[in-house]
């Protein structure tokens, strides 16, 4: 299947349905009361994390959803029926953005997190709410509210606790086929890994996290170079990021540590939260160095790039280093705080959910309140019963 970790979709809640403004007519009751009932509400639009699901695929080519209609009023003090909700499953780490206003309205970071992202209209009141000693005929009714309309944009960021950075044909996709059963492709041409891949490093019984390897970064990358950085979302969410730098490469005029910085410039472009995240170091084809000149070589990289978090000497195609390195990443996550979900604003629920439609303690229930003190302050009034 194709990985597809983008989208745009619209979405509508459903409108309330009209109240109703009706007379109670039976034979010999000449002077039958209001009996017009309440309109139903829209259907809601809401979006679900299922970890079942893995791309947005199935919103690439269905773009516009559309909730039910709430049923209008009826006579008899019938309600009408709410409209049936829509329920968008997605994969866990989506986030829902509001195209008009640039708001994030879900982050579906847990699985099975469910987050209203259109609210249904509230259904219109029937005639049985403007009744008093006053007005003992009314013949007014309310329309349906209209529901809810986005247009949101999806966006997939994967959930891994490790992100891998690096030039193309640095060793990413071999380092997490050495340390996870992950097994993505591996060639020897530049951009081979054309989307994330994901694997799970198992350190101990108990122990265990979660890699993303993203396709290479090249410099101009911020501005559009290779594959720009539309992948570097997928590393929003991890604690430690692993820059693999190919310390052997097959240009004689390549610089490790100009090479390395450019990333390292490209990553702050793009995200400066992101940069500021622990970044280690691991040169990595060791093997591809004689042994007598590895010493010089690592000594002379950090000399030129400078001072590092922490740094790693690996041969990821034959596993050497990998242990300790793998290892060292499991205790500073132990360590290291869990990211702090994001609080998306997300509109309230109906309070009345499942209930009847229209009695939800807001405009209705003031106006019962109003018609309820109407009652009170004419109680001594005398009318005429009017004839419905």
């Amino acid at each position: 299947m194709k990985f597809i970790d983008e989208a745009k979709i619209f979405v509508a809640a459903g409108d309330g349905g009209n109240g109703i403004a009706s007379f109670r007519r039976e034979k010999y009751v000449p002077m039958g009361g209001p009996d017009g009932g309440d309109g139903g509400r829209g259907g809601s639009v809401y979006a679900v994390a299922d970890r079942n699901i893995n791309t947005l695929v199935e919103y690439r080519y269905t773009r516009k959803f559309l909730a039910q209609r709430g049923e209008n009023g009826g006579s008899a003090d019938c309600y009408g029926r709410g409209g049936e909700d829509i329920v968008l499953r997605m994969p866990v780490g989506s986030v829902l953005t509001d195209i008009n206003s640039n708001e994030i309205v879900a982050d579906l970071d847990v699985d099975g997190k469910r987050v209203l992202i259109a609210k249904g209209g509230r259904g219109g009141l029937g005639n049985i709410h403007f009744k008093s000693s006053v007005n003992r005929a009314p013949r007014q009714c309310t329309k349906g509210e209209a529901g809810e309309e986005r247009e949101l944009k999806l966006e997939l960021r994967v959930l891994a606790d490790v992100g891998l950075l690096g030039l193309p044909n640095a060793g990413k996709s071999t380092f997490i086929r050495s340390v996870s059963a992950a097994r993505p492709k591996v060639a020897d041409y530049p951009f081979t890994t054309l989307h994330p891949n994901l694997g799970v490093v198992r350190v101990a019984e108990n122990k265990s996290f979660v890699i993303a390897d993203v396709p290479g970064l090249i410099e101009g990358a911020a501005d559009g170079a290779g594959l720009g950085v539309r992948f570097l979302k997928h590393l929003a969410r991890t604690r430690v990021l692993l820059h693999i730098i190919d310390l052997a490469p097959p240009d004689p005029d390549a610089d490790p540590a100009r090479d390395a910085r450019a990333i390292v410039g490209e990553l702050e472009k793009y995200s400066p939260e992101l940069a500021a995240r622990p970044r280690w170091l691991v040169l990595n084809k060791l093997d591809l160095i004689p042994e007598d000149e590895r010493e010089a070589r690592i000594t002379a990289f950090r000399e030129a790039y400078g001072p590092a978090d922490a740094c790693f000497c690996i041969s990821a195609i034959n596993g050497e280093g990998c242990r300790p390195l793998i290892f060292a990443v499991q205790d500073a996550l132990e360590k290291l705080a869990p990211p702090v979900p994001s609080a998306p604003p997300v509109a309230p629920a109906f309070a009345d959910e499942g209930g009847e439609p229209g009695h939800d303690g807001s405009p209705h229930a003031a106006l019962e309140e109003e018609n309820a003190a109407d009652e009170s302050n004419d109680e001594d009034a005398h009318h005429a019963e009017p004839r419905a």
